[in-house]
Parts: structure tokens; sequence; C-alpha cells
């Protein structure tokens, strides 16, 4: 799935200039279990896992949510601060109620918001940088005014949601590599992620991280890999 950064739009989407203090999306960054965020992290497609731990917004700049959270690359584990500053948001100009219109009494109105990110690793620890890019992600209001986070589809193939795409540089500067992740799907895999209806990397290369994902369906062990909570 392919997407520019904050220049692309959502789903048959229009400009619409919601009020930035008018929701709190907080939990929409903390929604989905951590076993199905995908990420990887330069050109040869290395796995990163990517936790939010706290996401709040700030009290004195509405558009501006302080992160704290982990990230985890050949299991060297890192701690992260740093910040999403809401951008831009588009309203979907035809809603979707999911599977036999399940949402079609609910759902009052789907958006889609981009921001920009910058998360701080801390220097403490080893193998450690910034990350910079844009984040697109897919909400929806319910009848009762209240934000969620858009899983209306989630069946369908190809679903995705929470796309962060950008760079990851190191604090002397010498190294920068592409790092993106996502809910369900990795934002701009290209031919890496060759599955159908679900995400599917496509590697043979032990080194790179995934191999407990592939191996899940037909080991234990590498099942509970992927289910372990990791940051904690």
């Amino acid at each position: 799935m392919l997407w520019i950064p904050l220049y692309g739009q959502t789903n048959q989407g229009k400009t619409n200039k919601l009020n930035i203090d008018q929701y709190d999306y907080s939990k929409i960054w903390t929604h989905t279990d951590n076993q199905v965020i995908f990420g990887f992290i330069g050109n040869n497609h290395q796995r990163i896992r990517v936790k939010f731990i706290t996401v709040s917004r700030d009290p004195n700049d509405m558009g501006l949510y302080n992160i704290t959270g982990k990230t985890m690359v050949k299991g060297n584990i890192c701690d992260f601060t740093g910040t999403i500053t809401i951008a831009a948001f588009s309203k979907y100009s035809k809603a979707s109620y999911g599977v036999d219109n399940e949402y079609k009494n609910k759902v009052k109105a789907q958006y889609g918001l981009t921001g920009l990110y910058t998360f701080y690793e801390d220097k403490t620890q080893k193998h450690v940088g910034v990350f910079k890019g844009s984040v697109k992600t897919n909400f929806y209001v319910d009848r009762k005014d209240q934000v969620h986070y858009d899983d209306i589809d989630l069946n369908a193939d190809g679903f995705t949601n929470n796309e962060f795409v950008g760079i990851w540089t190191s604090y002397d500067g010498k190294i920068t590599k592409i790092c993106n992740w996502g809910d369900y799907r990795i934002p701009n895999a290209g031919s890496f992620d060759h599955g159908a209806g679900e995400f599917g990397p496509n590697t043979k290369d032990v080194s790179l991280g995934w191999q407990s994902y592939i191996d899940q369906f037909k080991s234990a062990e590498a099942k509970k890999e992927e289910q372990r909570t990791w940051w904690k």
C-alpha cells in the first residue's frame, strides 16, 4: 500500500476542517494489539516492533500529543519519548457501514487525519536515534459524538490503519534508515508484503526478525514469541 506522507488522501475523501479541539484522539493510537503492528527499518526490511505505552493530549496545545513508548530491533529494546502533531483532516464522502451494514445506525461520519511525528530514543541506551515522519490515521464519530478507531472494514483484504512513514537517524548523524510501521500492514512496503488476505513478509532471511511471525501457525514457541509482551 503506497501513500505519500501528508499529501495522501483517504479513501473517497475530501478536505474537511474539523476543530482540533473537538475530540481527543489519544486512544486511537493505543487501540491495536501489538502483535498485529508490523514495521521494518532499513532497505533490507529488518523487523522493528513499536509499542506506544502512553499517549496524552497536551493541555496547552490540543493538536499536540505526547507519546512514550518502546522499540525493539534484534532483541535490542529502547525507550522513546516524543510527539505527534495533527496537521490536517479529511472526511470520507461516503461512509462504510461494514458487513451487512452493521454500523449503519452507529456511524455519523468517517475521517482520516494526517500528522507529523518525532520520537527520541533514550541516549543512554544502545543503537539509538530519532524517528521522524508522517502518520495517517482513520477514525469514525458515532451518533453519540464519540471518536473510535476505524476498524469497520477490519475483515477486508488489505485493511490497515495508523500508518507511520518516515526515517530513523542515529544521534551522530552517520546512519539514516527508512522506517515504516502500521496496524495489520506496513505502509509503502512494496513487494516485501506479498500477503493477500493478511500481511506476509517476503523474506527467507531468518536474521531479519520475521521468522517467528512466519512460523507462528505451526510452532507454539513462535506463536508465544509473537504474543510476548516484550515491552514490559
